[in-house]
């Protein structure tokens, strides 16, 4: 069964740094794009940032662009988010997830994914 495992979250202080993890088992989703979600309480989720399946091209959210890096080695099957400079109002549950193909067409739509992992925290304090 594909299943996407996300971790690498915490608790971390206003201007500290988390890296995500997001490993692929079950199947290859090296020919998918990727992306992370997340989902604070009482909000809806929203798209944080995309990369294409080769990685080369990489899309973000306006809230975290030049703070936050999409990476993927095809190699591990394995999507990463490098998150600097956080602020409390990135605190929100992480998700990762799968594209149902090699690019999107919209990639803050989370009708272009068909895989979802299970979540990981991140909490920033003030």
């Amino acid at each position: 069964q594909a299943q996407l495992v996300e971790s690498g979250g915490g608790l971390v202080q206003t201007g500290g740094s988390l890296r995500l993890s997001c490993a692929a088992s079950g199947r290859s989703f090296s020919s998918n794009a990727m992306g992370w979600f997340r989902q604070a309480p009482g909000k809806e989720r929203e798209f944080v940032a995309g990369v294409s399946w080769s990685g080369s091209n990489t899309y973000y959210a306006d809230s975290v662009k030049g703070r936050f890096t999409i990476s993927r080695d095809n190699a591990k099957d394995t999507v990463y988010l490098q998150m600097n400079s956080l602020k409390p109002e990135d605190t929100a549950i992480y998700y990762c997830a799968a594209g149902r193909r090699p690019f999107l067409r919209d990639w803050v739509s989370p009708y272009e994914y068909d895989y979802w992992g299970q979540g990981t925290q991140v909490t920033v304090s003030s």
